[in-house]
């Protein structure tokens, strides 16, 4: 099993991408990559549509199989909350008035992408294995 994430921004072409957590440098903290985006999309059109991807693998003798879960929302102008890693601070979910960072855990963790990968990797396990 593997799997990785990232923050896909519409206006940045998709970056950060695949090198989301060191999208600032290899040794840049998450603040650092948070500086790095707000201030790439400062003279960018609003709003500033992004979503997060989570994508698992998981292989075995008897299948190879991939998971992914979105979400959709927008980077906002300035970080918010301190709850959360990474772009929590400045990504706000589609549907709510809070970031990820404002939201409590267990309600981010009922909506993120990473849930919504990890849903499907339980009921797909589950048919294989009757969990």
């Amino acid at each position: 099993i593997a799997d990785d994430s990232g923050l896909m921004v519409e206006l940045l072409d998709g970056k950060p991408g695949v090198h989301s957590a060191r999208y600032a440098g290899p040794n840049c903290s998450y603040a650092d990559n948070n500086l790095k985006l707000l201030k790439e999309l400062r003279n960018k059109p609003k709003p500033h549509r992004a979503k997060f991807v989570s994508i698992i693998s998981v292989k075995s003798d008897n299948f190879d199989e991939i998971f992914e879960g979105y979400m959709e929302g927008e980077i906002i102008d300035e970080p918010r909350g301190k709850n959360g890693f990474g772009y929590d601070p400045v990504f706000k979910p589609n549907g709510y008035d809070l970031t990820y960072a404002e939201l409590s855990s267990e309600e981010k963790n009922k909506i993120s992408h990473r849930a919504k990968s990890l849903k499907k990797l339980k009921e797909f396990l589950s048919t294989q294995f009757l969990v």
